[in-house]
């Protein structure tokens, strides 16, 4: 049900900013009370190689997501720039900025206040290091994660290997294998089959493979070593799974906290399908209220809320879980900066609401309710900037 006492919050209480800077909280207010213009930024940048590997790049560099946010937020009353003067409803193309520096600095000189950065960033991002932008940076507004934030925790094994140091949180058991490591010896030395392997740099369900015997592990493994120098293993987890979106501080709701979570089904080999293969709302559904009574549901809702926490999020983060067994408690398995934001509304995308989407409607949220909500959120360009990583 709708929350109407989070809702009038949102509109009437002022902006503010939650920031992990040296590992302190820091909280910024804004005097700010020019209405946002906004314009959205897809991906024309390869991600680099960090550490030996590379994102892999979602064909169209996320375009048709950020159509579907530029679409929405016209008919929810915001104004959006966009770099075509009449972009069809029918085409992603036409709607978003390229988030190379001369498309943010475009996008600027055309009055835009607020840039929602639906990409992959990293620390030598143009949003992080333009100069061009910095006499605007106490003035420009950024819906996204600091893109050093993106380049740290985007790596599963490092994000996991804190995560397990800190404790409090449940995980399950993990490997890392390099392509210098005796991968025989290694595979040799897992008691328990099946096993996930994944890249630790991945994109949607890219790379990721459920291996139900030691032969099969390692000839995946093989392969993911030809597109990166460090593959992560999971133990495999048998139970129920379900995301959880956690939504960033807000004005009106000062700390992270956790929508529904959205229960998952119809897998293919144990593995979700990608949302470009198969929509989300084909296979998965908010969990019915009967079923939150379980306390599992409740603990891993307070784990994920804390982990954002932990990492400093400052847009919302997806993360993935599953029970180890039926009826048992849920582990984190994966954790997404950047979740899926399709929606539906222009022509045609009627059934590409993303699993963000589908928990916001629990909450009475509608499509464009809940990019507004994401849109107060957004914090200035010299505060994101300055983010530091806690660990």
């Amino acid at each position: 049900m709708p929350n109407p006492v989070f809702g009038a919050a949102l509109r009437s209480s002022p902006r503010c900013w939650k920031l992990a800077i040296a590992g302190k909280t820091w909280i910024r207010y804004s005097s700010s009370r020019n209405p946002p213009t906004v314009a959205l930024l897809y991906q024309a940048i390869d991600s680099p190689v960090i550490n030996g590997a590379r994102k892999p790049r979602k064909p169209g560099g996320y375009q048709d997501s950020g159509a579907d946010i530029a679409y929405t937020l016209r008919t929810k009353g915001i104004n959006v720039i966009t770099p075509s003067s009449s972009p069809q409803e029918s085409s992603h193309e036409g709607w978003c900025f390229p988030d190379t520096e001369e498309g943010i600095y475009s996008a600027v000189q055309q009055g835009v206040n607020h840039l929602w950065a639906n990409t992959i960033l990293f620390s030598s991002h143009p949003l992080q290091t333009s100069k061009k932008l910095d006499t605007h940076a106490p003035d420009l507004y950024i819906v996204g994660q600091p893109p050093s934030l993106v380049e740290k925790f985007d790596d599963k094994a490092y994000l996991n290997g804190k995560l397990r140091e800190l404790g409090g949180l449940t995980l399950p058991r993990s490997w890392m294998v390099s392509d210098s490591d005796d991968l025989d010896r290694l595979v040799a030395s897992i008691d328990r089959y099946p096993v996930v392997g994944k890249p630790v740099r991945g994109r949607g369900s890219h790379g990721v493979k459920v291996c139900r015997n030691p032969a099969e592990l390692k000839a995946h493994v093989q392969t993911l070593l030809g597109e990166s120098p460090l593959v992560m293993l999971e133990e495999f987890l048998a139970g129920e799974e379900a995301t959880i979106t956690v939504m960033p501080p807000s004005p009106g709701r000062p700390r992270h906290w956790s929508t529904l979570p959205v229960v998952r089904f119809n897998h293919a080999d144990g593995i979700a399908p990608y949302n470009g293969v198969v929509a989300v709302t084909a296979n998965s559904q908010v969990i019915p209220e009967e079923e939150m009574k379980d306390p599992a549901f409740g603990d891993i809702m307070d784990q994920c809320a804390k982990v954002a926490e932990l990492i400093g999020a400052t847009a919302p983060i997806r993360v993935d879980i599953r029970r180890f067994s039926k009826d048992s408690p849920f582990a984190l398995f994966d954790i997404n900066m950047k979740p899926n934001m399709t929606g539906p509304g222009r022509p045609g995308r009627e059934d590409q609401a993303s699993l963000t989407a589908l928990s916001a409607a629990a909450l009475g949220w509608d499509y464009g309710t809940l990019l507004k909500n994401i849109l107060q959120t957004a914090q200035p360009l010299d505060v994101f900037r300055k983010y530091r990583s806690p660990f």
